[in-house]
């Protein structure tokens, strides 16, 4: 991985976080708490993919013109990379827990991307605006559910008021690490690719204080435990990512190019 560009990179970070999510998600399919919404994290599940397939697409398309004797695929990135090359934030990895939890790792994370892709879509690289202009309009939807369901739990009975501060004690710590920017993150921001991530804090944190207020959540103070290295996004991960992975990728790699 260490031949590999700084742009793709990025690509393959913006690819991670949205599959491991997305996996995360499909968790739920045939197990939510009401038929409509377990239809719609099943949805928000897919559309995560089909995000991380878009960039896996352009990141293998990169990949194999920067070193001709590659042949890499989107499935290659997917389900044969093991866990130190992945990118994605520590905060996608975690167990879903109960409803709260994830629904609160949904809005924690749909908050971010939210703010990402909308910045992304300035790049000086088409490929990557396209990408992120066209993903922005399903992460709408992402961050507007999960907003409305952190409302609805933190506002709501004494149990799933208390659930959701079990929620936040558990994830908070790992929104730290959405700020932190890599070498890989800063090297793109000079040619206009990319952008510095730490220039989304204060967005971030006014979006997030609404929703914690009008759900009666209290806001995390500024000296509460949080990650300070970006730790997932440079390959050091939770022990949570492996289990993802011997699952998700256990098809591919028993049968390499097997197909329906």
């Amino acid at each position: 991985m260490s031949s590999y560009s700084q742009a793709v990179s990025l690509l393959l970070h913006l690819a991670d976080n949205a599959l491991i999510l997305g996996h995360r998600n499909s968790e739920w399919t045939g197990h939510g708490p009401v038929l409509e919404q377990d239809i719609a994290i099943s949805n928000i599940a897919l559309d995560l993919v089909g995000q991380s397939r878009n960039f896996y697409q352009y990141a293998a398309e990169k990949i194999n013109s920067e070193n001709p004797e590659y042949k890499m695929t989107e499935d290659g990135l997917a389900y044969f990379r093991d866990a130190w090359d992945f990118k994605n934030c520590l905060l996608v990895e975690q167990t879903n827990g109960d409803w709260a939890k994830t629904i609160l790792r949904q809005f924690l994370f749909s908050n971010h991307q939210y703010l990402l892709y909308d910045a992304l879509m300035s790049s000086k690289d088409e490929q990557i605006a396209a990408i992120s202009e066209k993903s922005l309009k399903e992460t709408t939807y992402h961050l507007r559910w999960s907003s409305e369901w952190v409302i609805r739990l933190g506002d709501g009975t004494e149990e799933s008021h208390d659930r959701m501060l079990n929620a936040i004690a558990d994830l908070w710590k790992f929104t730290g690490e959405f700020f932190i920017a890599t070498n890989y993150e800063l090297a793109v921001k000079k040619n206009a690719i990319g952008i510095d991530p730490s220039a989304l804090k204060a967005r971030w944190q006014e979006k997030l204080e609404s929703v914690f207020t009008e759900a009666t959540l209290p806001i995390p103070a500024q000296d509460a435990p949080m990650l300070t290295k970006a730790s997932g996004k440079t390959g050091a991960h939770t022990e949570a990512l492996g289990f993802i992975l011997s699952e998700m990728q256990f098809l591919q790699r028993a049968y390499p190019g097997g197909m329906w």
